[in-house]
């Protein structure tokens, strides 16, 4: 046992803290969807509880004798509900009948994620553009993309290219742009303590790849032009 310990301590070593991002899919086992939500809350509940435990917390106490459960049901239902395709918004398009053929933008959306890394919390303001084909949607469905993706643990720079390739496949269109600007607490709350920065990421298709056409989307959001 001791020697896995420090095999798995070397690992983590070598990888420091470098934020490395494996590719633009979350990472997910072949099976991760064949167990029930109840016994996953019950499993993870019952090793949260073990985590307590090594930390020295006295679970006896009326004010964490319910904590494992609440951890484990906020992790399903809420905080990593984006894993499971289930919870996956479906929108509905509708003809462009007034013939609109400009840029629409909804900016400042607020999103809230978790770093994989540390699994501490990322929140931020996403914006989003797209340029219609034929088809709209309704404006909450945009947030509600957003949201999705962002309920599991992230990187910033492959929720940003999640968001833009849900919505090119769902308007039906490449003209589509996604700004991310977030702060992260791995960077706020520990290493560098760093409170006053903050990531930005981005991910332009089609028309906005133009450059007249991006910056009138920049200057929409508040960014000037670049």
């Amino acid at each position: 046992m001791e020697n896995k310990i420090n095999n798995l301590l070397s690992q983590f070593e070598e990888m420091g803290d470098s934020h490395v991002g494996s590719s633009k899919e979350t990472p997910l086992r072949d099976d991760a969807f064949v167990m029930d939500d109840q016994i996953k809350i019950e499993l993870i509940a019952k090793h949260f509880k073990e985590i307590m435990h090594v930390l020295g917390l006295d679970l006896s106490d009326e004010s964490l004798r319910g904590t494992p459960l609440r951890v484990a049901k906020m992790f399903i239902n809420e905080h990593f509900k984006g894993l499971d395709p289930k919870n996956k918004p479906h929108p509905t398009l509708f003809d462009n009948n007034f013939g609109y053929s400009e840029m629409l933008v909804e900016k400042d959306i607020s999103f809230y994620s978790t770093c994989e890394h540390h699994f501490v919390p990322i929140f931020g303001k996403a914006h989003v553009a797209y340029i219609a084909s034929g088809k709209v949607i309704g404006l909450s469905k945009l947030n509600r993309i957003v949201d999705y993706y962002s309920k599991r643990p992230q990187v910033q720079e492959r929720l940003t290219i999640q968001v833009a390739e849900e919505l090119k496949e769902v308007l039906q269109t490449e003209h589509v742009a996604v700004v991310m600007d977030a702060k992260h607490l791995c960077v706020a709350s520990r290493g560098i303590k760093d409170i006053s920065s903050a990531t930005v990421t981005a991910s332009y298709h089609g028309k906005f790849n133009e450059m007249e056409t991006r910056n009138e989307f920049l200057k929409y959001i508040g960014f000037g032009e670049v």
